[in-house]
């Protein structure tokens, strides 16, 4: 699969909305939404939540952490795939701060999650993981 971050989101979502000859009300119905949602998703007018990204990658067949990545700009700034030697990694002192695993609740299952968070490129910070947990936490309702 080609590479469909060189676009906006809106746009990778109509081109593919269309290539596979889907009408807006079709992708609506699959993804259980409204047909001004899709258009506003479209149009770049409204941000998708994490639970529609993930939808949307399962009806129009694109890679759900390409699109999640794509709508959420700042998030893939976070992880950096440059790989830095001489300093601790920042999920060695993340996973070693028992104080606070313990001040924000963080379950051995969230852990275990952003461990997985890790492995795509080193986050930066303690503070990056935080970020991408409770990004996570949100999109759960949780």
């Amino acid at each position: 699969m080609t590479s469909i971050t060189t676009r906006s989101f809106g746009q990778v979502i109509r081109e593919r909305r269309r290539k596979l000859d889907l009408t807006q009300q079709d992708l609506a119905l699959r993804i259980e939404t409204s047909v001004p949602y899709v258009a506003l998703l479209e149009s770049g007018t409204r941000h998708p939540s994490d639970k529609v990204v993930r939808k949307l990658a399962a009806a129009l067949g694109l890679d759900p952490r390409e699109l999640f990545f794509l709508a959420n700009p700042a998030t893939k700034d976070l992880i950096s795939r440059e790989q830095k030697t001489n300093e601790a990694s920042a999920w060695d002192a993340f996973a070693k701060d028992e104080s606070l695993r313990k001040v924000h609740n963080i379950t051995d299952q969230e852990m275990q999650t952003l461990s997985q968070v890790a492995l795509m490129g080193e986050v930066r910070s303690s503070r990056d993981f935080l970020f991408i947990l409770n990004t996570i936490r949100q999109a759960f309702g949780q």
